[in-house]
């Protein structure tokens, strides 16, 4: 749901009325319980979304509640904690056993019908994601005061030059739009996307929106996600940016399911004829981007790994060795060597895994053996990949005669390349699993 969406829904509170027709006023209790829980997400208190019905809320319902009750309100946080419900965000999680209990109830007539029935409440992921942001929060905060004229709320997200989040917003959207085109395989125009998007923004060039989806691209390698092969990842993004992608993803899960299965889908493998083997070799190696240094905190919006789902999708993985043994035929044929490319050895297949490389294949200008480990993406070339302990070890120990090929874009139009030596010579190695043993010392 877009943040607009969330605005319209905070200023249009279903609020309790009382007085007479002619001089009827709305009760307080929900925008007081909405502050002081976004007063909690502030402060740190509110980590998790998780909102208990405990000490903290009720101090912060009570600050709140006092900025807007007359000598007629009284102050009971179990009356808003509860009638929030009916916002269509602001949920309940019941407690084991008492879902008859809970549907019985109209009201929550006293501090102990909470209690007794509802373990914690929480709003829409994605509205947890958005109550992150500073700029977000105020214009949320006002929508409960008031219904902001569009004025009002630019004057609050206004950024200077930088890009506010409705603009991040239009910006995300699009990026993900063409994304699950590229994974169901499907032709679509970046220039005409760019052209569509910047008649949305703040007169943003094509260059800078083309940028902005670059840093798009980094962040969802950041998160273990897919990212537009054609945007090469830009690392030194807006932090708001990442809270917008967060956001996105937090309301999007089924999107983001179906673009996991995609990449657990078997694979059909390319026609020999219909590849061009001299497009396939890609000599320019992925460059070291430096990452973006921010705050650690849990991400509510992480999902399964697509680096993880390729890793175990074994169609994926057998179809990329078959594709890079069919490219090294191609290229020991075009050195001369028809001799060598009919020994090639799809050792992992024939003689299993575990030996620290896929293919036995050769060099032709020095007559060795060349052992050809090879890791397969449907994503672009910067999409990180898994690689076991023994794998790295055996790069090093057969440095000389052992490269790595990386084939990625697998399912549009596979291209590779080469990681020549020692495999820590050219990635960074992140510590992934830990052995479990039942062993002391």
């Amino acid at each position: 749901m877009s943040l607009l969406n969330y605005e319209e829904l905070f200023a249009n509170l279903r609020m309790n009325t009382s007085g007479s027709a002619g001089d009827s006023r709305k009760s307080p209790h929900k925008v007081a319980m909405l502050l002081a829980v976004i007063d909690l997400i502030t402060a740190g208190v509110i980590l998790q979304n998780k909102i208990y019905f405990d000490q903290s809320l009720k101090d912060a319902f009570a600050n709140r509640f006092k900025e807007f009750a007359t000598e007629k309100d009284r102050n009971n946080p179990q009356l808003p904690f509860f009638h929030l419900r009916s916002s269509g965000f602001f949920h309940h999680h019941i407690k084991p056993g008492k879902a008859a209990s809970y549907a019985n109830l109209t009201t929550a007539s006293s501090i102990g019908d909470i209690n007794e029935n509802i373990a914690y409440a929480y709003i829409d992921d994605e509205l947890f994601e958005l109550l992150s942001n500073l700029a977000v929060r105020e214009l949320l905060k006002s929508a409960l005061y008031k219904s902001l004229s569009p004025q009002d709320r630019n004057a609050i997200l206004d950024l200077g030059k930088g890009w506010n989040w409705l603009e991040c917003e239009c910006t995300v959207n699009d990026y993900f739009a063409m994304l699950n085109q590229e994974i169901r395989g499907e032709r679509y125009n970046k220039t005409e996307h760019r052209r569509n998007l910047r008649a949305k923004l703040n007169e943003r060039s094509e260059a800078a929106i083309e940028f902005k989806h670059q840093n798009i691209s980094a962040i969802l390698l950041e998160m273990g996600q897919p990212y537009i092969a054609g945007y090469k990842p830009a690392f030194n993004y807006q932090h708001q940016l990442k809270q917008v992608v967060l956001a996105y993803m937090a309301g999007h899960s089924f999107e983001l399911d179906r673009i996991l299965e995609t990449a657990q889908q078997p694979i059909n493998l390319p026609v020999d004829s219909s590849i061009d083997w001299l497009r396939v070799l890609d000599q320019e190696l992925p460059e070291r981007i430096p990452r973006v240094a921010e705050p650690q905190r849990d991400y509510l919006a992480r999902k399964t790994n697509y680096a993880d789902c390729e890793m175990r999708n074994r169609s994926l993985g057998e179809a990329g060795e078959k594709f890079a043994i069919d490219f090294e035929r191609y290229r020991l044929e075009q050195a001369g060597r028809t001799d060598l490319a009919k020994e090639i050895v799809w050792a992992s297949k024939e003689e299993g895994d575990g030996l620290g490389f896929d293919i036995r294949s050769f060099n032709p200008e020095r007559d060795e053996e060349l052992f050809i480990e090879v890791k397969t993406t449907s994503s672009g070339k910067y999409q990180p990949f898994y690689i076991t302990d023994n794998e790295v070890a055996f790069s090093k120990d057969r440095a000389p005669n052992y490269c790595l090929y990386r084939v990625y874009d697998f399912r549009r139009e596979a291209r590779l390349f080469m990681l020549h030596g020692a495999i820590e010579q050219h990635v960074n190695l992140a510590p992934k699993n830990f052995k479990a043993e039942f062993i002391n010392g």
